[in-house]
């Protein structure tokens, strides 16, 4: 058995299963139609593999190497995270059939997962920095590299639509009025500030 394989995957998990934006707008999407939350779940990990497919390319290292596109970047990521925040708080007082048709298709859901990933610039510099760390010194890099970034994928492609399935089991209490409110409540206050966090954090550096 390859425990270094055994500790990456366990140390992936725990990055996948972080509470973050990707967490919170796969919740908000859950909570309007299960088809919503699995789109918006598989467009995270749409992000994700994207960031994985940048990280073993090494185009990542770009993004260090140019502070300014780093901060670029986060700026934008962090302007779509506070806009998915203010837009879910927006919809508190409105009824429930208009925050549904707000959401929209399934590609709508899809493309909010895809780019709230996607903007964060800081995964693929995460993943730059820790697939080398589970390369077996003397071994080809690419094809570990490689089996490292799927496992990351395979575990977004299995927690993100979990979560968005748990959700829906657990939405006819939680699409309950009161319920809903406040669950929207809680993620568009957490998804406003960790916009503004993201918002902040580039300004102040």
């Amino acid at each position: 058995m390859d425990a270094q394989l055994i500790a990456f995957t366990g140390v992936a998990a725990g990055m996948v299963a972080m509470p973050g934006a990707d967490f919170t707008v796969v919740v908000r999407n859950a909570l309007v139609s299960r088809r919503a939350g699995v789109a918006c779940a598989l467009g995270v990990t749409g992000g994700l593999l994207l960031h994985t497919a940048l990280a073993v390319a090494g185009v990542a290292a770009v993004l260090t190497a140019v502070p300014a596109l780093f901060r670029a970047l986060r700026l934008l990521g962090g302007a779509y995270v506070l806009y998915l925040g203010v837009r879910t708080l927006r919809s508190l007082g409105r009824p429930r059939r208009a925050v549904a048709d707000e959401a929209g298709p399934d590609a709508r859901p899809l493309r909010q997962g895809f780019v709230t990933n996607a903007l964060n610039p800081k995964a693929p510099i995460t993943f730059l920095s820790l697939l080398p760390q589970f390369v077996p010194a003397g071994s080809p890099a690419l094809p570990r590299t490689l089996l490292l970034a799927l496992i990351v994928v395979v575990l977004a492609l299995v927690w993100f639509p979990a979560v968005a399935l748990l959700v829906d089991r657990l939405g006819r209490w939680l699409r309950r009025p009161r319920a809903a409110r406040a669950v929207e409540a809680v993620t568009g206050t957490a998804l406003t500030i960790l916009g503004l966090v993201l918002l902040l954090e580039p300004l102040r550096s």
